[in-house]
């Protein structure tokens, strides 16, 4: 395994205004079996309705809440849960009235890498560069994501 030195990569990415991830390990640092981020949302930010088709999600909430709309479940997290998203499974989720700070395991890795690929490093956020949500998109697809509905949509069995 290589490890290569936080002063050569970013680690912290910004998604939107409401959303930051730090990359706490990337794939190439597991020989690809996963990565970890940590990543805090706004009150009430939400993601689009989705699926993974290349890894399995596994979120533990450090604080706050989040919402959970995966299959044919829904649920609220809190501080100290832990959630599998499994591989294939249609899902969104949504910050509770606090936010959510939740930290995120992928297996095998591939969600830090789209955070690498499409966030903003924290260091150009502040210099004026904007979050690019059809290059998102793009990229989401590129890495076998599917898109499923907006942000708001839910999976239909989870309307709740």
């Amino acid at each position: 395994m290589s490890i290569t030195s936080d002063e050569s990569r970013d680690r912290v990415f910004r998604l939107s205004e409401s959303t930051s991830t730090t990359i706490l390990t990337f794939g190439d640092e597991t020989d690809g079996r996963h990565d970890f981020t940590d990543t805090y949302q706004a009150a009430g930010a939400r993601t689009s309705l989705h699926m993974h088709t290349r890894y399995d999600e596994r979120f533990w909430v450090v604080e706050g809440s989040l919402h959970v709309w995966a299959g044919d479940e829904a649920l609220t997290l809190r501080s100290g849960d832990y959630y599998v998203v499994r591989m294939g499974t249609q899902h969104a989720l949504q910050a509770g009235p606090t936010g959510c700070r939740a930290l995120q395991i992928s297996s095998p890795a591939g969600f830090a890498e789209l955070i690498s690929r499409v966030g903003i490093p924290e260091r150009q956020v502040e210099a004026g560069i904007e979050f690019d949500p059809e290059r998102f998109l793009r990229v989401a697809t590129e890495l076998g994501d599917v898109q499923l509905g907006p942000p708001g949509a839910l999976p239909p069995r989870s309307r709740s």
